[in-house]
């Protein structure tokens, strides 16, 4: 099982990197994982889980400021105008579809068979996830510039 985390999780990493990339043209770095700092707008975490012969989900947490950004990266259009919850949320189910989707990817390449979830989106203050004792967990810490997010993978183990 340990292998198999450590594969997901450096999928997820490589997934991050080249969907912002491509995306929004942000050189995501891996980093220690560190809280995110506390924010009066919020926090997101977006979400897609994968079920089959590997099973887990994999979150993203970003403050809403850096969220707001990625969103009018990926409509093209300025941040102001970026005028509501709904499309932030669209964004950031697209962007984790796209990291987790990647993901799935390469795990059907070497012979894992998976189907994604649909994407989900929670957002409040200081938010975290709590899996059970039968759950591996890795967080990945990602930096550009002032920009930090957070990727927390957890696989159903055997």
């Amino acid at each position: 099982m340990s292998n198999q985390i450590e594969q997901v999780e450096t999928l997820t990493q490589k997934a991050v990197q080249t969907v912002f990339q491509s995306m929004v043209s942000m050189n995501m770095a891996p980093e220690s994982p560190v809280p995110l700092p506390p924010n009066a707008a919020g926090q997101i975490i977006a979400s897609v889980g994968f079920i089959g012969e590997a099973t887990g989900v994999i979150y993203l947490y970003f403050n809403v400021g850096f969220a707001t950004l990625i969103a009018s990266r990926m409509l093209g259009i300025p941040e102001k105008e970026v005028d509501n919850e709904e499309m932030v949320n669209d964004a950031m189910g697209e962007l984790s579809n796209m990291v987790v989707g990647y993901v799935k990817s390469h795990l059907q390449d070497g012979g894992l068979s998976c189907t994604l979830t649909i994407p989900s989106i929670v957002r409040g203050q200081q938010l975290s996830v709590e899996g059970s004792s039968q759950i591996a967990k890795k967080v990945i810490g990602f930096r550009d510039g002032g920009h930090q997010m957070l990727a927390e993978v957890l696989l159903k183990q055997s």
